[in-house]
């Protein structure tokens, strides 16, 4: 199987199956010195652990992160950095009735059609388990950001749930973590809860859309003509299991825009410096950063593991209905909010060492 890296200068491969012993990964590229330790990626980790409330999986993974090489005495040393954490808490048992069954909406099929054999547990590779090893990698990236480029806050929130968006005049970045959904709206969230509580019940799943948004990246980050920074940020965003959709800036509301109301106009600054009266292009121009804040979305699919019965066909052709059993999230767009920002981490800490590569000056 190929396609289980990413990044160039600073590259990561994960490994691991969902109901396998662990699940894991190794980070090049780190450069030499940067302070780094287990706690501070624990803190990510625990962000978007299972378990934590009635709206997640109720799978209880500690997710506890090992650091098993490339750091010595508090410090990166610029060699590989092998990091692991332990499955705890499989029931692969959950999954024995449809072994043989293809679980609509997941990759069983396709799985099968490829390579002609797959792990049916929880979906094996193509499990979101896998995505808690990017957590992890973006708290490197976090970083080395916070050495290289202090300035960079990276956040997310989830601005939609299912048909239900937040009210964007009541945006609060301080409500985000106060509640279960990463909602930056107070009453968009008590409203989500009544909602989700609905949908849990019934044994169903909504989607939702997520917004990341990266404050005080430098000018400059990205290159024409393939390696614009836009699209690795794509990229990196449908890279993440259930996303469906990406937009930068604007997105798709741009073309409903007139050019005059799309382009960003300039002005100069009191500071001297030169200053953009909107963001529609999202903090990014020619796929280079303009130095305003870099605004992704993306939305993310229902939870495809539901009860409700379901048409499909199994392993002999035979067509069957599969309802399926075990621990999922009603929502799984809820915990993809770290994710996101870890793939954002990720993403401008890759360009910002690619740029520092070619650009001695900077």
């Amino acid at each position: 199987m190929t396609g289980s890296s990413f990044g160039h200068i600073f590259r990561y491969a994960t490994f691991g199956e969902s109901h396998g012993p662990a699940i894991g990964c190794v980070v090049d590229g780190v450069p030499p010195r940067i302070p780094l330790n287990e706690a501070d990626i624990q803190f990510w980790l625990d962000k978007r652990k299972p378990g934590q409330n009635r709206f997640t999986t109720p799978r209880r993974e500690p997710d506890r992160v090992r650091i098993l090489s490339g750091v010595f005495e508090g410090l990166t040393t610029g060699t590989p950095i092998g990091l692991l954490i332990e499955n705890i808490d499989q029931r692969s048992g959950d999954y024995g009735e449809i072994k043989d069954s293809f679980r609509p909406g997941h990759a069983d099929w396709v799985y099968q059609q490829k390579y002609g054999i797959r792990d049916y547990r929880g979906g094996g590779r193509s499990s979101s388990r896998e995505t808690a090893m990017r957590v992890a990698v973006g708290a490197v990236a976090r970083r080395i950001l916070a050495v290289l480029t202090p300035d960079v806050l990276i956040r997310g929130a989830m601005i939609q749930m299912g048909a239900h968006a937040i009210d964007r005049d009541a945006w609060d970045w301080d409500r985000v973590e106060s509640n279960p959904f990463w909602c930056p709206d107070a009453q968009a969230a008590k409203a989500w809860e009544v909602c989700l509580d609905g949908v849990r019940k019934a044994g169903s799943s909504v989607g939702g859309v997520i917004e990341v948004v990266a404050s005080g990246v430098p000018i400059g980050l990205g290159a024409p003509v393939y390696d614009k920074l836009d699209a690795d940020l794509a990229k990196a965003m449908m890279s993440i299991n259930a996303v469906k959709g990406v937009e930068i800036g604007a997105g798709f509301e741009a073309a409903c825009l007139s050019g005059e109301s799309n382009a960003d106009e300039m002005r100069m600054g009191g500071d001297g410096r030169p200053m953009f009266l909107s963001n529609n292009a999202g903090g990014i121009l020619g796929g280079i950063s303009t130095g305003q804040d870099v605004v992704v979305r993306l939305a993310v699919k229902p939870t495809s593991s539901i009860l409700t019965p379901r048409k499909s066909i199994n392993l002999r052709g035979e067509e069957v209905d599969i309802s399926t059993k075990g621990r999922h999230d009603p929502c799984v767009a809820i915990r993809a909010v770290p994710v996101a920002e870890a793939m954002m981490a990720v993403t401008l800490t890759d360009h910002l060492l690619r740029h520092r590569a070619l650009n001695r000056r900077s």
